[in-house]
């Protein structure tokens, strides 16, 4: 059995008759399961030797599937990076390998997923006259029934996850943008399976990204045109390319081509880099474009803006324009402006949920972190149409509900994100945290030590769930997620930080104070519970800080407590994104948890002995 192939719109088709999903970056496979299992590549290649996921998941789960077999799914084998993107790389990195150990090696380092999107055998009974809702909805029902994981999950260790449809592109779109993903696949909803066949029934739409070049030669044999952009003068060649243009640009281009020719043999037409166009593409891989695919011709647009820096910027499909994309931003680390933007955009899925509905405050470094730095509240007169805000105790502040208006912060040199511990029209608070604050950054351990209490002694023997992130600066802190259904008051949290206070005090007041004046704390490490109340702010996780170092206020595991290397400002930009697809977000379920039912009887007991 082949696959069914979707073709490639610029289009996408509306109405309720389809139906969409994301587009997963990996390889297109079908997984056959019955007393055996197989799972055989787009082109016929058997991928269990160098996946052996898949035979782990047989091994485990044989028993439990045998009312479903024989069954066979369509999907996607990929290496999740987050719910809406996989990592291309990474998959064709496994892909040649080739050793056994390298394999087991590889599979712990970059887990795989069948990303299950079809049912073509139930049973033993070929389904694939039925119509792809009916094969959906079923897949759908097997996948709930098996408690696989219904909406992709790079956390998650299930081999199978079920990709869902959306009714809506527009809201699929928005989070396919978000998270930087491949693009989607439009599905009519009464389409019947069509073996091996690419139908104009599946479309797929991509996010591409887009890069002015010029052209440098002509393979004749191929009909590919190499292409390339300027770098400080020099020509850096990103590939070649040949699809996408009618047959009557195709012509005048390759007029000009012969036209204009430097040098020519029997295998290329070389001209001088003059003609200039845009290409559509879906990323960079080993130094070449992937996917490229004519755009236009920018006959007005000179050789030398087609530049590699330029390209740089636009490789992110960021959604506003950066203005100085060059500009260092720290001393001691060589950051520009447009590294930071990049980071900005790649955490945005992570830092998003903290900066929803809530009164923002930024410190802004203008000239980089050289200069002087302000706190800004208010929302500018200048700031674009996309900005939302929220007027409250005579402040117009930022609410950060949007990546344009995130990016857009960052273009302003937004370093620090700063927010209140309540979202909007809330009287009450979503969070409690505890700042462990050293007197200095070397005393750092005592902070790893009051952590340690906190979790041992509390969180574990209480019930409780607890986050824990380093702040970037010198110090750690402390997160208690709290349930919107079953609020609690101000007062209460106070009651309840004022508890962990005292309580680490008890254990060691030799180390830890609750003394609000710098000059009386000698070399104690200060236990902020007042900091958490109505109007105070704290720095966002994932949020860069202004410190010589570029610090990351990053969430940790509690277990990398006790690595000796632990360093509150260590962790850079690209060391927080490189955890989080190696080891994954340690916040992941915060706003899952909930605290409340745990909480509520700690606060009773507090209550009748404060009482």
């Amino acid at each position: 059995m082949k696959p069914m192939l979707p073709s490639l719109t610029f289009d996408i088709p509306l109405g309720e008759e389809w139906v969409y999903e994301t587009k997963y970056d990996g390889f297109r496979a079908m997984l056959e399961i019955g007393d055996s299992i197989k799972m055989i590549s787009r082109n016929g290649k058997n991928l269990l030797s160098q996946f052996p996921e898949a035979n782990h998941f047989f091994l485990q789960w044989k028993d439990v599937l045998q009312e479903h077999l024989p069954i066979i799914l369509d999907g996607e084998l990929a290496v999740l990076v987050n719910p809406y993107k996989s990592a291309f790389s990474l998959i064709q990195t496994r892909g040649r390998l080739r050793a056994a150990k390298n394999i087991e090696q590889s599979m712990n380092n970059n887990r795989c997923t069948f990303l299950a999107f079809d049912l073509l055998m139930y049973q033993g009974k070929q389904i694939t006259g039925k119509t792809f809702m009916e094969r959906k909805m079923l897949l759908q029902s097997i996948c709930k029934q098996l408690q696989f994981p219904l909406h992709p999950n790079s956390q998650d260790k299930t081999f199978i996850q079920f990709i869902p449809y959306h009714a809506n592109f527009q809201t699929l779109w928005k989070m396919v943008k978000q998270y930087d993903g491949e693009g989607i696949i439009a599905k009519h909803k009464n389409s019947k399976w069509e073996d091996g066949k690419r139908t104009s029934l599946w479309l797929k739409y991509k996010n591409w990204k887009k890069v002015q070049c010029v052209i440098t030669a002509y393979e004749k044999n191929n009909g590919f045109f190499h292409v390339a952009v300027f770098h400080s003068d020099e020509l850096v060649p990103i590939g070649l390319f040949k699809n996408g243009m009618t047959k009557e640009e195709m012509s005048a281009l390759l007029q000009v081509i012969r036209a204009n020719a430097i040098k020519e043999n029997d295998q290329f037409i070389y001209v001088s880099p003059t003609i200039c166009l845009e290409l559509n593409y879906l990323e960079l891989y080993e130094n070449a474009l992937r996917e490229p695919y004519f755009s236009k011709f920018l006959f007005s647009t000179h050789p030398s803006e087609c530049t590699l820096d330029k390209m740089k910027g636009n490789d992110k499909n960021l959604p506003i324009e950066i203005t100085h994309p060059d500009k260092p931003l720290w001393k001691k680390n060589p950051i520009t402006k447009i590294d930071y933007i990049h980071y900005l955009k790649d955490i945005y899925p992570y830092i998003q949920p903290f900066l929803s509905n809530r009164n923002l405050t930024v410190i802004r470094y203008p000239h980089g972190t050289f200069g002087e730095a302000f706190f800004q509240k208010n929302c500018p007169d200048y700031a674009p149409d996309f900005v939302e805000t929220n007027f409250e105790d005579g402040i117009n502040y930022i609410v950060c509900n949007n990546i344009e208006t995130y990016l857009w912060l960052g273009n302003q040199l937004a370093i620090e994100f700063h927010l209140p511990y309540r979202t909007v029209g809330k009287s009450h608070p979503k969070e409690i945290v505890i700042d462990l604050d050293p007197p200095t950054k070397n005393d750092f351990p005592l902070a790893v030590e009051a952590a340690l209490f906190i979790k041992e002694d509390i969180i574990d023997k209480l019930g409780l769930e607890g986050f824990i992130k380093v702040s970037g600066n010198r110090g750690l802190q402390i997160y208690f997620p709290l349930a919107e259904d079953k609020p609690i008051s101000w007062d209460e949290a106070r009651l309840f930080t004022e508890f962990i206070a005292n309580y680490i005090i008890a254990k060691n007041d030799k180390h830890f104070t609750i003394e609000r004046l710098k000059k009386n704390r000698g070399n104690k490490l200060y236990i902020d519970y007042v900091q958490h109340a109505e109007g105070k702010t704290i720095i966002s996780p994932f949020s860069l800080r202004g410190n010589e170092n570029a610090g990351v206020a990053a969430p940790i595991f509690w277990e990398e407590l006790a690595d000796d290397k632990l360093t509150p400002d260590g962790f850079s930009m690209q060391s927080v994104l490189n955890r989080i697809k190696e080891k994954g977000n340690p916040f992941e379920k915060f706003f899952q948890a909930a605290n409340s039912e745990q909480l509520q009887e700690v606060l009773q007991f507090l209550k009748k002995n404060h009482s």
